[in-house]
């Protein structure tokens, strides 16, 4: 179901060329040979049942996290989650980046996922998958409702963006934070704003994030920063200049992930990279590779987020150094994520219990 004027989308707005790596799972493919048309955004709606989701991996840090969205317009290159629009018939390239599904009734969902005995008020993360601020945020706005939600139960929070459409909620989380507890981390995998730009276009600068965390600190709201994805011989180059400036904004956690490039990652990253920065192309997959033992990619728990090897382990070690010197995760969080906190609302009273004397 497509509804472009529900989030106030014309036809005039045009993307790139389409260009999508092969879908694994599709008995058949598109291959053109005269002029490649271009990507329109495309908004469908999810009519999915659940809205939590619950992860069971190793060497993730959450295990229940939220995602009103499947698809992101930043389009970013690197994007670990390109491989999942494959499992709607999509492609991982431009369709990922162009055509966004939508989950109308998040809220609602939440809502009756809190109301279940099973849920105990454990921290719940927006978002695993895709940006939960990512653009059509600002007109949909189910972030937003998720995060009333959150509120009313007084359930902990931990927000992970690159978008600082998340400063329009400010007042929310402040109040989330007050009863429950929110953590809010910033993604900046660089500082240049050039390679920026060709890895993840429709993303404000590393600059502005810097700004989104001195508005989120200035207001109360604990915050950090991601250095993520490093990219090897391109942005861990970086890294000591983002924890500074990120430190210097009121940060005071911070983090760090190796790239991953899954499935059809691989080609879209290798393709966006040679396209958009040739003089660099050939020194970045090099050091990829000899983060991942000679290949591009690795999925083994326990180093796939962190690679192996001489250049991983030096990456690894200026980010230590750095978080060290800054003062980074020294000091504990103040209203850190419990369960204790979840409360869930009264039923609203009965109309006839307001009046002594009669029966409901």
């Amino acid at each position: 179901m497509v509804f472009r004027r529900a989030v106030g989308l014309t036809e005039q707005m045009i993307g790139p060329p389409l260009s999508n790596p092969p879908n694994p799972w599709a008995s058949s493919s598109i291959e053109y040979l005269d002029e490649i048309p271009r990507a329109q955004l495309q908004i469908y709606q999810d009519n999915t049942r659940e809205i939590v989701s619950k992860n069971d991996s190793p060497d993730i840090g959450f295990t229940y996290s939220i995602n009103p969205y499947r698809g992101c317009t930043h389009a970013c290159a690197y994007c670990y989650a390109r491989p999942t629009h494959e499992y709607l018939s999509l492609g991982a390239g431009t369709d990922f980046d162009t055509k966004i599904t939508v989950k109308m009734d998040a809220a609602r969902l939440l809502r009756e996922a809190f109301n279940r005995k099973s849920w105990q008020g454990e921290t719940l993360v927006f978002s695993g998958v895709t940006d939960c601020y990512q653009p059509i945020e600002a007109s949909l706005k189910l972030t937003q409702a998720c995060l009333e939600v959150c509120a009313e139960y007084r359930n902990p929070v931990v927000i992970i963006t690159k978008a600082p459409l998340v400063e329009r909620d400010i007042s929310l989380l402040q109040r989330l934070n007050h009863s429950a507890g929110v953590q809010v981390m910033i993604s900046i995998p660089f500082w240049n704003a050039e390679h920026a730009r060709a890895m993840e276009p429709y993303v404000s600068t590393p600059k502005r994030r810097v700004q989104t965390i001195s508005r989120l600190a200035a207001a109360g709201i604990p915050v950090g920063v991601n250095v993520a994805p490093v990219i090897p011989g391109l942005g861990d180059e970086d890294i000591v200049r983002i924890l500074t400036a990120a430190k210097e904004a009121g940060a005071t956690r911070a983090g760090y992930t190796l790239l991953r490039l899954p499935g059809s990652v691989k080609q879209v990253f290798q393709s966006r990279l040679e396209e958009t920065l040739p003089l660099r192309a050939e020194r970045v997959l090099h050091r990829i590779r000899e983060t991942r033992g000679g290949k591009l990619s690795d999925s083994r728990f326990g180093l796939r987020g962190v690679g192996e090897g001489n250049y991983a382990s030096a990456i690894a070690s200026t980010f230590r150094m750095a978080v060290r010197r800054l003062g980074l995760n020294d000091e504990k969080w103040e209203n850190l994520p419990t369960t204790a906190t979840f409360r869930r609302p009264a039923p609203p009273e009965k109309q006839l219990a307001l009046f002594p004397g009669i029966d409901a």
